[in-house]
């Protein structure tokens, strides 16, 4: 008795000191820039979060100040067709959400999150000088117009131009996959407070972007289309160098977590060491699989992850072979892989599918810069003296997410919490199916919209002539407004979902696999838009989406995404009913 007594008090002990300890210093494993602990009261939570979100905020202002209005330049500037237009301003944004995989394992293996976002933002930097440079020096650009004759970019000019939008890709990529987890790092997971306030913060961080976006999608667009390209580039170069200077400047406030190694190393071992093992058993008694037993993780940094039942076939890599015994080299990651290691791989495998599903949403979400500004160019967009811009129509889905989600957060949390007891209201799964369901909305009101337009072409002996039908763009409001809804909910539940269900050590890829996603989502778009432009053109005949759109059926695109929408949404519920959280301990 007296030894087990003497046991209890050293636990004791050892709780209190930590208890003190964490009421100082964070618990979670975070440091200073040079690897020292960190004093709570001095470091992250929200007072680094502001400068993280107003970084935030003038990059993505920088970023829609190009993409938004891209297909306009393409079109009208370089002389492309309006399908053209549409799929190189797809692949570009494709791109983008495709780079944050590069940027992610970058972040992960090597670098940290800190150094990955200031690096790839210098690249960013250039990238948007040299697009400036593109649309301000006339020899960079093609001849305007004369007459029905339109030269086209000669292949030094697109080299520039797609020089400096490929280097902003790649910038982007670096700054997409770390910013949110970075700024998600300021909050101790240990402390309850803090922990609330994470929650916050994602719904804060989409803010941000989305004041940027509305300065960018209303200020830049109009100062592209009456003042200027160059000027329009110049001005979201400059906001970019505000965002880079302003986020080194906090370096003093910020809170680090270490890189622990690359986790795509990790998952190939875990692979390997599975197959190595093929014909060896995985014993009942998961005991006696390799680090089960250990107390913290064998991945520094990272929280241990409570072993599951599920792909027993990748247990074998955790098995202790004879061979390993008898010699007692159990160092090799190649032949034998810790549990922590084997559950990594378990819950990428089990999150991929709900990834996927956010592909078909990000399509329809490219509509808003491509196909949505293509049919508002065919409207009236004339309101008493005042030309709106077609892509500045935009607004509307940037004031729909920027007027609700103060709303959500500080209203319908607080409310839906007292019914569900859930700490967030809604859990993510929740709140992404509702977000998959009213994408279905935004792309039925596109395409009714579009069927009365047509009609109404047809009423007035427009349909053979290339001119805007008298029926205002203020109709496209409701497109616009349920897209911005439905992302309040999908792409914000997306951030919380795969930063909460990801192991600490990769996080990074994990919010970079989430982006992914929205890449998959331009190129799905893309692909739809070149396989129904083959389809119905046919025979000669002049296809969905012709350059005359009253002549076309752009409403037959619409409800086809809508279709795959339902029948997304429908999926992802079964999914979501599925799956199992992970569980750390």
């Amino acid at each position: 008795m007296g030894m087990e007594d003497e046991n209890e008090r050293l636990v004791l002990e050892d709780g209190l000191l930590q208890g003190e300890s964490c009421a100082l210093y964070t618990c979670d494993g975070s440091t200073d820039i040079n690897g020292n602990p960190v004093l709570k009261q001095n470091t992250g939570n929200w007072k680094a979060c502001i400068l993280i979100l107003g970084t935030e905020c003038c990059e993505r202002l920088a970023f829609f100040g190009i993409s938004t209005n891209l297909v306009t330049y393409f079109s009208q500037k370089l002389h492309q067709e309006n399908v053209s237009a549409a799929r190189n301003v797809t692949i570009w944004q494709g791109t983008c959400y495709f780079t944050p995989l590069i940027g992610a394992i970058v972040a992960d293996s090597y670098c940290g999150r800190y150094w990955t976002i200031t690096t790839f933002s210098m690249l960013y930097f250039i990238g948007m000088c040299t697009l400036t440079l593109s649309a301000s020096v006339p020899a960079l650009g093609p001849a305007e117009c004369m007459g029905s004759g339109c030269p086209s970019a000669t292949v030094a000019q697109s080299a520039v131009l797609l020089f400096g939008l490929y280097l902003v890709a790649l910038g982007t990529g670096g700054i997409k996959s770390c910013v949110s987890p970075f700024g998600a790092d300021q909050f101790d997971d240990t402390d309850s407070k803090e922990r609330l306030s994470k929650g916050s913060f994602f719904n804060w961080f989409y803010f941000a972007i989305y004041i940027g976006i509305l300065v960018s999608s209303t200020f830049l667009v109009w100062i592209q289309d009456n003042a200027g390209w160059g000027l329009g580039f110049g001005i979201a170069a400059f906001f970019m160098g505000i965002a880079l200077a302003g986020f080194v400047s906090g370096t003093h406030l910020y809170r680090f977590q270490q890189p622990v190694g690359s986790p795509v190393t990790r998952m190939c071992q875990t692979l390997v060491a599975s197959c190595r093992k093929w014909n060896l058993e995985v014993p009942k008694d998961s005991s006696l699989l390799y680090g089960i037993q250990d107390r913290s993780s064998a991945i520094g940094g990272s929280c241990k992850l409570e072993h599951t039942n599920t792909l027993q076939c990748l247990d074998k890599a955790s098995v202790i072979s004879t061979a390993e015994i008898s010699s007692g080299d159990y160092s090799n990651p190649w032949r034998l892989c810790s549990v922590a290691q084997v559950e990594e791989l378990k819950t990428m495998i089990h999150l991929i599918p709900l990834l996927a599903t956010g592909i078909v949403f990000s399509s329809v979400y490219a509509q808003i810069s491509t196909t949505f500004v293509e049919q508002g160019m065919m409207m009236d967009t004339t309101v008493g003296s005042f030309t709106i811009p077609p892509a500045s129509l935009n607004t509307f889905d940037v004031i729909a997410v920027l007027s609700l989600l103060p709303i959500y957060d500080r209203v319908i949390v607080p409310t839906v919490r007292k019914f569900t007891g859930k700490e967030k209201g809604f859990s993510e799964l929740q709140r992404m199916g509702i977000g998959l369901f009213i994408s279905v909305l935004c792309m039925s009101a596109a395409a009714v919209l579009e069927t009365l337009r047509l009609r109404l072409a047809k009423d007035l002996d427009l349909v053979d002539r290339k001119e805007v039908v008298p029926l205002s763009i203020l109709w496209q409001i409701p497109q616009y407004f349920f897209m911005g809804t439905s992302e309040i909910f999908t792409y914000i539940g997306q951030l919380q979902f795969f930063y909460e269900q990801s192991p600490d050590s990769m996080r990074s890829l994990c919010c970079a696999l989430s982006l992914f996603t929205l890449s998959l989502g331009y190129y799905l778009s893309s692909f739809l838009l070149t396989i129904v432009t083959y389809f119905t053109t046919k025979d000669g005949k002049g296809g969905w989406i012709p350059d005359n759109l009253n002549e076309g059926h752009l409403d037959y695109f619409f409800w086809l995404l809508a279709g795959l929408s339902l029948l997304n949404a429908l999926v992802f519920i079964v999914l979501a009913m599925k799956f199992k959280p992970r569980k750390a301990l």
